[in-house]
């Protein structure tokens, strides 16, 4: 199986610079610094205490306590941050006034990776949620790295698709040193995939523990005025293909109970922003851009969040939100931030990503599960006729978040121990 893993990456290597090239068209990004992702540098080595790996901006902004740990801590730890999209690498380096080292994320092909680690010669790994690297773990465990898949989380259906490569999956589990799990769920499906017991943990989700900045509400007050601060306004947020049009559809059946509704739709991807202005464009909607920095008026129907960093005020300023990925088989998006901000959610079918923390929100009563855009609609059009229902549902939220902290410190003090030990051998 091994051999026809890595037969299989080498083929599809020239696939994936391929679509690094496609992607360009619409993220130039994409087409800057890809030697990066065959273990080829233009900046002279490094030597890092830690590598840690986000894929994009959700694990990046999910590691970012534990950045600023290891980078402030007691003592200060040199720090290497990968990230597989340039919206995660953009997300890092706002993270910071001092710049954070960067590279995109070396293909997991034996040679790459062998350059990658020669050149970054870290200490510790540390892996943000759900990236499986076998090339990676295998080359780690002979130069002696321990690997810890952190925040992690596994869903019934990746846990069904590992369970097809049977001797091939338990020895790649078996080669992290640590993993610790969001929730028993997740830990339970990675012992059964091969993981020894003693090396898996429960240390909670971290996203619980995000802190609001506090010029956030500031922020949001301003957004409203800019949309017209007596409207009944909803975000979807983080919407993916496919999910438009039936958000659209909903949005037809709030403004037939509220005409003066406003949706704020924030789709997941900086490269679709055209693709979804253009399918708001054929509904006939009154548009009304981010980017063009002008406020709505009256008759805008639809708002197009087409700006990098901006969801949580967008958030903040709204009535009520659903969370996209999840009407479609994407599997959903974090929730937490507006169950943070005190503001119903609603999500789709699909969450097998967050399953456990939308079981949390749905069971506390701080979220609605619906299946279809006519619930979705009819749902939104319900909270935006009845604050006192919205504020209701919107503080168990908030309940569900600070009953819930705590896995940062966790997950710290894991780390500590595990740096600890390196420093000593």
């Amino acid at each position: 199986m091994e051999r026809l893993y890595n037969l299989i990456l080498w083929l599809l290597t020239p696939v994936a610079l391929l679509r690094l090239l496609w992607r360009s068209r619409r993220v130039p990004a994409y087409r800057y610094r890809w030697r990066e992702r065959l273990g080829r540098y233009d900046a002279p080595p490094l030597q890092a205490d830690v590598w840690l790996h986000a894929v994009s901006v959700g694990e990046v902004q999910a590691a970012q306590p534990l950045i600023r740990h290891l980078r402030d801590g007691d003592p200060p730890r040199r720090l290497v941050v990968t990230t597989t999209t340039p919206t995660g690498a953009e997300r890092l380096a706002n993270l910071s006034p001092e710049p954070i080292p960067h590279l995109y994320t070396p293909f997991d092909l034996k040679p790459v990776v062998t350059r990658f680690l020669d050149r970054v010669r870290p200490r510790l790994v540390v892996v943000m949620e759900t990236e499986i690297w076998p090339n990676m773990l295998r080359a780690c465990e002979a130069r002696d790295i321990p690997v810890i898949l952190a925040n992690a989380r596994l869903s019934e259906r990746s846990a069904r698709g590992y369970q097809r490569f049977g001797s091939f999956t338990r020895q790649t589990f078996a080669r992290f040193r640590c993993i610790a799990a969001q929730a028993e769920a997740d830990a339970a499906r990675f012992r059964a995939l091969g993981a020894p017991p003693a090396r898996v943990c429960v240390t909670g989700s971290v996203k619980f523990d995000l802190r609001l900045p506090a010029s956030l509400i500031e922020r949001a007050e301003v957004m409203r005025r800019h949309w017209g601060i007596e409207r009944p306004i909803w975000v979807a947020a983080s919407t993916h293909a496919g999910e438009e049009e039936r958000i659209l559809d909903a949005h037809e059946r709030v403004r037939r109970q509220s005409p003066a509704a406003l949706l704020v739709l924030v789709p997941r991807h900086p490269e679709r922003f055209e693709r979804v202005a253009a399918i708001i464009a054929r509904r006939g909607l009154r548009l009304t851009r981010r980017s063009e920095q002008t406020p709505c008026t009256a008759d805008t129907s639809v708002f197009l969040g087409d700006s990098m960093g901006e969801l949580p005020v967008f958030l903040a300023a709204a009535d009520a939100a659903f969370i996209g990925g999840s009407l479609v088989a994407v599997g959903g998006h974090n929730p937490l931030e507006a169950a943070a901000l005190g503001i119903p959610v609603v999500i789709g079918p699909h969450v097998f990503n967050f399953a456990a923390v939308a079981d949390c929100l749905l069971e506390a009563g701080a979220a609605v599960q619906v299946a279809d855009a006519e619930r979705l609609g009819r749902q939104i059009a319900a909270w935006l006729g009845d604050a006192a229902e919205r504020a209701r549902v919107g503080e168990n939220g908030q309940r569900v978040v600070e009953a819930n902290r705590g896995a940062t410190q966790r997950l710290i003090s894991l780390l500590d121990a595990m740096l600890q030990q390196t420093d000593e051998t």
